[in-house]
């Protein structure tokens, strides 16, 4: 659903913001939760088991990850296809560094 609102108002844009906007809140979102067991010792392992794997991976999409880059080397885009790879695995890293370090900066 999200990703198909990202893709409505990035219609002719060839990289795959869609799929790249879900995979990056994915990341915020498990940084913020993870941030939250280290600091203050939250969920239990099968809530943590529940919340990281269930919910957060069941809300990224790396299979569309997958295919769309596959489709677009395919398709000889092969430097979007790149870029998309690295922009995903660094910016991804990044936000996710960012939510954990939101809830476990001490001040």
């Amino acid at each position: 659903m999200l990703s198909g609102c990202v893709l409505h108002h990035a219609v002719g844009f060839r990289f795959p913001l869609g799929t790249f906007v879900v995979n990056m809140l994915g990341c915020l979102v498990i940084g913020l939760l993870s941030g939250l067991v280290v600091r203050y010792g939250l969920f239990s392992a099968p809530a943590r088991l529940f919340l990281f794997t269930g919910i957060a991976g069941g809300f990224t999409t790396f299979s569309a990850f997958g295919l769309e880059t596959f489709t677009l080397m395919r398709g000889g885009e092969i430097l979007i296809a790149g870029s998309y790879v690295v922009s995903s695995v660094i910016i991804g890293l990044l936000v996710l560094w960012l939510g954990f370090g939101v809830v476990t900066f001490r001040s």
